[in-house]
């Protein structure tokens, strides 16, 4: 099975209709579509073919969307890179994906040092050539590329096909429904699966996209109260500070708002109930990049009932817990389904997605008798920051390649503001300082992911394989 081309298709079928809005500007489903033949003759003219692999490092702005969308066109697959992360790891990621070309928007060009770079300006300065798009679409085309840490430490470049944003975005739309007037607010990054996937979703329907480039609480509180807006996507941290705008402004949503999207970990109970006085429906949802966004997602209906339940698949998707008997006992989750990845790239590239059909999630969890899934603990030791995943091993290999560090062992903490911040203990071998340290992870590892503590220990707690048990880490705190 093959898709139409999802720009030229919706360009037709609902040309005139509102496609991106960004600060004081907006475009139309048809400006878009020829925004993005002109970007995608450009990139022809600098030598990008359907063929190619290029990966593409911005800010969330209307630059980012045309320049994404001129891929599309071209039917290059995209690698997308964090610009949060620091020169060493794009560095990483690039190296891993073997991609041909690296377009950079102009702001963020010291991050990269490579031959292969070719500047948003220079894009704009090409002349473009005669461009043939690709009617039709294959359903197994890979669209984009995003890294995820493994358990390992090491990022894994993960594929997501037309097929699978294809479903996810019919998936969501099965189970929150659409119209014609709705405009999803989109303050996470485009270069996760959380904001792409709203790009995508925005394509399939005819969805209006309202875009930021960062967050902005106040911003969106009065948005979601005016009705400018109908859907926004947020992790737990995002959403408690809209709710306090709304609070402290005696404010109420529009009655024309019709939900949140909450990811990145379970929304305590406590915001569930602030965000029902402020007329705002909370949606709470697990997904991860292998599966294109959201899997499961509990209605707001339940949250209180099923208090920390991400709720059930959606329609095309099944979940399971791996080698249990009954309802209730705990295991690795499963997920099948056509939104998963089929595989990865780089280094990782002979590893299996799915085994007999299913992807091994990583992640500890349960089902109740009624379906709903309860998620335990992810990926073990992940510790969730503001709705990113940050690994510990990852800040541990960091911190082991200091020449003082003889051992390092990183858990999560709790954060009233964050949810959870990463938090080091380390053996020494020679004198030095928490602040050289840290200085030393701030060089390596984005912001995010250095440690917001770092205390100096005789010795760190290991089984009798001479594992180190992260978990004894937490009660140390």
């Amino acid at each position: 099975m093959n898709y139409p081309n999802w720009l030229s298709q919706r360009s037709y079928l609902s040309g005139d209709r509102m496609a991106l809005s960004f600060q004081e500007e907006q475009w139309t489903f048809s400006e878009i579509n020829d925004l993005a033949l002109e970007y995608a003759g450009k990139l022809t003219a600098l030598g990008i073919t359907a063929d190619s692999r290029v990966a593409i490092l911005a800010k969330s702005n209307p630059e980012f969307v045309f320049v994404m969308y001129g891929c599309l066109h071209v039917g290059c697959e995209m690698v997308m890179l964090n610009e949060r992360l620091a020169t060493a790891e794009l560095a990483y990621q690039i190296d891993d994906s073997g991609v041909e070309y690296i377009l950079v928007a102009d702001p963020l060009k010291d991050k990269v040092a490579s031959s292969r770079v070719i500047l948003f300006s220079e894009i704009d300065a090409a002349v473009a050539v005669g461009f043939e798009p690709q009617q039709q679409w294959q359903q197994d085309r890979t669209i984009s590329i995003m890294y995820t840490s493994g358990t390992t430490g090491h990022p894994k470049g993960v594929r997501q096909t037309a097929e699978n944003h294809f479903s996810s975005a019919v998936s969501s739309a099965l189970n929150i429904g659409i119209a014609p007037d709705d405009v999803w607010l989109c303050s996470v990054p485009l270069f996760h699966i959380s904001g792409f996937s709203i790009l995508m979703r925005s394509l399939i329907y005819g969805m209006g996209v309202r875009l930021y480039e960062k967050f902005d609480a106040e911003r969106s509180a009065e948005e979601i109260c005016k009705g400018t807006v109908t859907h926004m996507s947020v992790v737990g941290v995002m959403l408690e500070r809209i709710l306090s705008h709304v609070e402290e402004s005696r404010s109420h949503a529009s009655t024309g708002f019709k939900a949140v999207l909450a990811g990145g970990g379970p929304i305590p109970v406590a915001y569930i109930k602030r965000a029902e006085k402020c007329g705002i429906p909370v949606l709470q949802t697990y997904g991860m990049t292998e599966t294109s966004s959201q899997t499961t997602t509990l209605q707001s209906a339940d949250a209180e009932r099923k208090m920390g339940s991400s709720g059930k698949p959606l329609f095309l998707y099944e979940v399971k817990i791996d080698d249990t008997q009954k309802p209730g006992d705990t295991g690795e989750i499963l997920i099948r389904g056509p939104q998963v990845t089929p595989g990865y790239i780089g280094r990782f590239n002979d590893r299996n997605a799915q085994e007999d059909g299913w992807l091994h999630t990583g992640d500890i969890g349960y089902l109740d008798a009624e379906g709903f899934l309860y998620v335990v603990d992810r990926r073990s030791d992940l510790i969730v920051s503001g709705g990113e995943n940050v690994y510990p091993a990852e800040i541990e290999k960091v911190l082991l390649s200091h020449p003082a560090i003889r051992e390092a062992g990183v858990c999560g903490a709790a954060s009233e503001k964050w949810g959870e911040v990463p938090v080091a203990f380390v053996v020494l071998n020679k004198k030095a300082t928490a602040d050289e340290l840290l200085t030393y992870c701030r060089e390596q590892i984005a912001p995010y992911k250095v440690p917001k503590r770092l205390s100096f220990v005789e010795a760190l707690p290991r089984n009798a394989s001479n594992k180190l048990l992260r978990r004894e880490l937490r009660t140390w705190l």
